[in-house]
């Protein structure tokens, strides 16, 4: 929906429900029976349930761990970004567990 005075694009009230806002403080009534729905952003996920607790059938690599120094991680990768650009590398040290992420 968009805003009769100026234009921009209307948005859901919190305080009124079955209201819309403009930018310019112009509010309008929702039109008949349409509803409205927020959505949350998703938060980026720092772990990965997939893999917990699988780690001795996962791919090894030669990285050094920053915490402890041992020289050999578990890996796996995720898209995080837009798909345009690489992915993440995920990285868990063998010896201590301690996780880090490549970019």
């Amino acid at each position: 929906m968009f805003c009769s005075k100026c234009g921009s694009l209307l948005f859901p009230t919190q305080a009124k429900d079955g209201v819309v806002t403009c930018k310019c403080g112009h509010q309008e009534p929702v039109a008949g029976g349409q509803t409205i729905k927020t959505v949350q952003k998703k938060k980026e996920v720092e772990d990965c349930p997939v893999v917990d607790g699988i780690e001795g059938v996962m791919p090894k690599t030669n990285v050094t761990c920053p915490k402890c120094g041992h020289n050999e991680a578990y890996w796996y990768l995720r898209q995080t970004r837009k798909s345009d650009e690489p992915e993440t590398t995920f990285l868990t040290c063998c010896k201590c567990g301690h996780r880090w992420r490549k970019y």
